[in-house]
């Protein structure tokens, strides 16, 4: 046989899992930064309301300052969206997908009888993320080091 040692041929598990790993991490976590940059770049603070189906108008800023994404680590998964707007979790998801909501009605400082608003959808995320999609490929490009 020829001269060769058989250990040259095998990788090590271990360094290649490890390499993954941190490409995964560092691909998405960069596309979750350009999905949040472009959702947040595409609702304008204003106080018009928005057109239905374009991104929502931001009267005070607060739905822009708390879109964040988040790398988890167990799934390898990038998690991209905005928090619960004063604790309600529900206003970003009618904002993106419309919906309906039953809200108390007001008339000066007495509590009025309950009424169903609509909300048309006024996505933001969606297209952010679509936007963005088409560029994932390259990020993976020569990211395994």
């Amino acid at each position: 046989m020829a001269g060769m040692k058989i250990t040259k041929m095998f990788f090590d598990t271990k360094k290649v899992i490890s390499a993954t790993d941190r490409a995964t991490r560092r691909v998405f976590s960069k596309f979750g930064a350009f999905v949040r940059r472009g959702a947040r770049s595409s609702i304008r603070k204003r106080k018009a309301v928005s057109a239905p189906g374009k991104p929502p108008s931001s009267h005070v800023g607060l739905l822009k300052k708390l879109i964040y994404f988040g790398y988890d680590t167990d799934k390898q998964t990038v998690v991209i969206g905005p928090t619960p707007l004063g604790g309600k979790a529900e206003v970003p998801a009618l904002l993106e997908y419309g919906g309906r909501k039953v809200v108390m009605g007001r008339r000066g400082r007495k509590q009025r009888k309950r009424q169903v608003a609509t909300y048309s959808p006024r996505p933001f995320m969606g297209p952010a993320f679509e936007k963005e999609k088409p560029k994932l490929p390259a990020m993976w490009a020569d990211s395994i080091k």
